[in-house]
């Protein structure tokens, strides 16, 4: 008798340890999972390769960003409803850039995270427009629907820019300049880091600011 319960209270302990050892297992994985997907978030940055990724753009079209690999790119996420968006395009501040730096052979590709129901989120009609209304002169316009792709670039707000050299690792990432809000006339007295950033590397020569926090919309 006194065996059995020995022997009960060995297999009782035995069941223990195997839950516990389950407990432990489950939490080890858990961490791993959560170290990976914090390692993930954090892959953009200045310095580093830039995360590739394929989008379409408005007209069905797939971009994939390391086929432009050996060049200069810029992306740019937008929203045409947000007013800190509208104050670059207003005043032509953004089309000129768009103009000026793919004449120069740079790529850029403007991308909207709007999701479905969101500001910022259009038909390929209505994108046609307003890129013929504010005379836009990006390489193309991607849609980023479900976010992954601003998720994987930490795209908070818009504007937002990312300047990638063509060895694909990035060079700046932030906003536009360094005046927030939503005057067109804070333009001219503005610090354009984006133009900065493009001339200093087309140039040979070291990007002064690397980094700023990007100011708008929400996205």
């Amino acid at each position: 008798m006194e065996l059995q319960n020995l022997m009960k209270q060995s297999s009782n302990k035995n069941k223990l340890k195997r839950k516990v050892m389950k407990k432990v297992l489950l939490l080890f994985t858990l961490v791993i999972v959560a170290t990976t997907t914090i390692l993930a978030a954090e892959t953009a940055r200045v310095g580093k390769k830039a995360p590739d990724f394929t989008l379409k753009d408005y007209k069905g079209g797939e971009h994939k960003l390391s086929d432009y690999a050996g060049k200069y790119v810029v992306l740019e996420w937008t929203n045409f409803d947000c007013p800190y968006v509208g104050k670059h395009y207003k005043s032509d501040n953004m089309q000129s850039m768009q103009r000026e730096y793919t004449e120069k052979g740079v790529i850029w590709l403007t991308i909207s995270s709007s999701g479905k129901g969101k500001p910022g989120n259009y038909p390929p009609s209505e994108i046609e427009k307003k890129i013929a209304d504010w005379k836009s002169a990006e390489t193309a316009y991607l849609v980023d629907e479900d976010g992954t792709v601003g998720k994987e670039y930490n795209a908070k707000a818009t504007p937002d820019i990312v300047v990638i050299a063509p060895d694909q690792n990035i060079v700046y990432m932030g906003a536009v300049d360094d005046i927030s809000g939503t005057d067109v006339e804070d333009i001219p007295k503005a610090h354009n880091y984006v133009r900065d950033a493009l001339n200093s590397s087309l140039n040979g020569e070291p990007i002064k600011v690397k980094s700023s926090k990007p100011y708008g919309c929400s996205i």
